[in-house]
């Protein structure tokens, strides 16, 4: 199953001081929660579409199985578990941590380098809708065989365990995920011994091991290759996730997991399907479930609904963490972050991105209506996710490894041909739903676009009337205004310039505090800084000093906080005594501001509907003032 950027951080935060054998065993409910679901769909969609309906071959089963195979050992062993976990931010891994990492590599800002986390980053939450709808679908979809008489509450029941699924994300997910790595473990466990039972059917099966079967398949295919490859993807989406959630478990951990216990169990049941349809070809229609004794079909299936919808939850916390580095990224707008846990700063909660997820979850269900349609959907998105990791690698292993040009492209291009052929093969769906996501990925593209052009051009535009801080100070030493006790803190992007709130304070008020601080707050190319460069301060007059304050990309930033440091450096800071004053813009599009109306408008919206500076910033209202302007763009 995918989940191409899930790293759960809002549910999976692991002290430092746990064992190995505590992460492995953790890990693998958290970081192969979504590549493990894939034994309910994979094989079998790639099986329908190599026979088109017709009697099944050995020669299809062989190369069905071979493919599987190969995929699992190229693109999510080769390239994730072996080479990308190297690749690690801080310790951190994902799509935006990697574009992070390429950038400082580069040691500067690469609009390729953005374009392609930009991509990447928007096709999982592509993928976060659909990641849900399909797994629980494929899940509960054991009904048709358990009691036939109940297919038609398929889609109603998918729905409320949706719907269920979505509505306690506001109460955290810590609860939930105490129960992922029993209940996975529980599961992979049940897929070997599934796999066991049926591989003596036919032990045939196992020449699929040889890559032969591979190629020759694939040749003798023709386009129609390229579609069954589509569908053998499904079997390595969410490959991703391993590197996703390396900052959670660490590398030897999951490389471990993968290794000895969750790639087996996989392998085993893949070939236990093949081994199934081999004597039994009727079981076709669906092999997961034709496995299986009937006595135990019903507890089979509760126990894939769990295992579904801890897919799902690892994507959904996943999507609130991509969108939480995207906003300190300063892709998105500040969205509301809730948090649910007062242990664990991860463990959040948005509830805009909550609800969007859910209203395209639900749509899809009931657009597609079975995981049959919906798996025409999956894959691209996480196909695009794939070439844009690999291609950044390149640029890591190249300027961060030091490696000469000429290997480091011998050693990924050929990860990249692979990722590019299941790009492709997963493009000829296009109209059978693969136009989903990327619609979707496409709209997140435009969005971010259009919020960094409307913020480059805001900036730009409110620079021209902004007036150097030094030479409003040298201005105020020679006709000081009425002095107030206390603390002013000023809130601003750039601390060359006077902050607009100061300069309101001065027209308006026609006063200033004793002690006035200009606050600007960065975010750093890595997820976290320490606390010894959280704070730089420094005193550019009697009453005025610069403040900076630097935050990681995951992490979320408390200013109270952050502020209290500066006592170290001389800064006497009591927030009783403290105001913050906030410039709070009205935007109005205008005639000519470099980008059509159309993106007027968007950034506009998208403006209004950003969460408040004080709120983001966890600053305490009561201590905050708020300076109305209003302008064009």
């Amino acid at each position: 199953m995918a989940a191409s950027e899930t790293s759960t951080e809002a549910s999976h935060e692991v002290p430092v001081s746990t064992g190995f054998w505590a992460l492995t065993f953790g890990s693998i409910g958290v970081v192969f929660g979504d590549i493990g679901t894939s034994p309910l769909y994979a094989f079998r969609e790639a099986v329908h579409n190599a026979s088109h309906g017709g009697p099944v071959s050995r020669d299809i089963v062989l190369g069905v199985l071979s493919l599987i195979l190969w995929s699992l050992i190229v693109v999510v062993t080769i390239k994730y578990v072996l080479l990308l976990l190297r690749a690690d931010n801080n310790g951190e891994g994902g799509t935006l941590s990697l574009m992070a990492l390429g950038q400082r590599a580069l040691g500067r800002r690469s609009w390729f380098l953005l374009a392609l986390g930009v991509v990447g980053g928007s096709m999982f939450l592509g993928d976060a809708m659909i990641t849900p709808a399909i797994s629980v679908l494929s899940a509960v979809e054991g009904l048709n065989f358990a009691a036939p008489a109940l297919e038609h509450y398929v889609v109603p029941l998918a729905i409320l365990i949706l719907v269920c699924l979505f509505a306690v994300q506001s109460r955290g997910t810590a609860l939930v995920a105490s129960a992922f790595a029993p209940v996975m473990i529980i599961w992979f466990s049940t897929l070997g011994v599934l796999g066991l039972m049926h591989i003596s059917d036919d032990p045939t099966v196992m020449y699929a091991i040889n890559p032969v079967h591979a190629v020759g398949f694939l040749l003798t295919h023709g386009v129609i290759g390229l579609v069954i490859l589509g569908a053998v993807f499904l079997a390595v989406t969410g490959g991703e996730a391993l590197y996703a959630d390396l900052g959670h478990f660490g590398r030897k951990p999951i490389q471990a997991a993968w290794f000895f216990f969750v790639l087996p169990c996989l392998l085993i049941n893949y070939f236990g399907q093949g081994a199934l349809i081999l004597s039994h070809p009727g079981a076709v229609e669906n092999p997961f479930y034709r496995m299986v004794p009937e006595k135990v079909l019903v507890p089979l299936i509760c126990l894939a609904t769990a295992a579904t919808v801890i897919a799902s939850q690892a994507v959904i916390t996943g999507a609130f963490s991509l969108v939480r580095q995207a906003i300190q990224l300063g892709l998105l707008p500040r969205f509301e972050v809730r948090y649910t846990s007062e242990a664990h700063a991860g463990q959040i909660y948005l509830p805009r991105v909550n609800i969007l997820l859910l209203i395209g979850v639900l749509l899809l269900v009931g657009l597609f209506r079975t995981s049959s349609g919906l798996a025409s959907a999956y894959g691209i998105a996480v196909s695009t996710t794939m070439v844009a990791d690999g291609i950044m690698c390149f640029v890591v292993i190249w300027k961060l490894w030091n490696w000469r040009a000429a290997a480091a492209a011998a050693l990924i291009a050929p990860l990249v041909v692979v990722d590019l052929t299941f790009f492709t093969a997963n493009l000829l769906k296009l109209l059978q739903g693969a136009w989903v996501p990327l619609l979707f990925g496409l709209i997140m593209v435009m969005m971010i676009w259009t919020w960094r052009k409307g913020a480059a051009i805001l900036i730009d535009k409110t620079r021209r009337t902004e007036v150097p801080l030094r030479d409003l100070i040298q201005s105020l030493e020679k006709r000081p205004p009425h002095i107030v006790k206390g603390t002013a803190v000023f809130l601003t992007s750039d601390p060359e310039y006077v902050p607009t709130a100061l300069l309101h304070n001065l027209k308006h008020n026609k006063v200033l505090h004793e002690h006035n601080v200009i606050l600007t707050i960065h975010t750093a190319e890595t997820p976290r800084v320490d606390i010894s460069e959280r704070v730089r301060m420094e005193r550019i007059s009697d009453k005025f000093s610069t403040v900076g304050l630097k935050f990681g990309f995951m992490e979320s930033p408390n200013v109270p906080k952050a502020l209290a440091i500066a006592r170290k450096l001389g800064w006497q800071f009591d927030i009783m005594s403290t105001s913050f004053f906030v410039s709070r813009r009205s935007l109005k599009p205008a005639a000519q501001s470099g980008m059509p109306l159309w993106q007027d408008h968007l950034f506009i919206a998208m403006s209004r509907s950003a969460n408040d500076a004080t709120d983001y910033f966890q600053i305490p209202t009561g201590r905050v003032v708020e300076v109305g302007t209003q302008v064009t763009i």
